[in-house]
């Protein structure tokens, strides 16, 4: 896993339309939107662009390695949104 969102995610989709391999998610289309604390990144699919961080308003997205002590349970909440336990 490359970038991990937190829990400042607005699911405003700005990274969403930064991302060129498509992996975040759940969009306004998909089922789960809505019951989504915020957006999660595909660990898989992330090619470490890093294209989400700067547009991102809420600076809610991190590189891995640099994600915040107090914020690294956000980690093992992206792996669990797709079962990367």
């Amino acid at each position: 896993m490359a970038y991990v969102i937190t829990e400042t995610c607005t699911k405003d989709e700005l990274c969403v339309d930064a991302c060129p391999v498509d992996c975040i998610h759940p969009k306004k289309d998909e089922a789960g939107f809505t019951e989504a604390a915020h957006l999660y990144v595909e660990p898989d699919d992330c090619i470490d662009c890093g294209a989400c961080v700067p547009v991102c308003p809420s600076n809610a997205v991190y590189p891995l390695d640099e994600l915040p002590a107090e914020l690294a349970h956000f980690a093992a909440d992206n792996a669990a949104h797709y079962g990367k336990n």
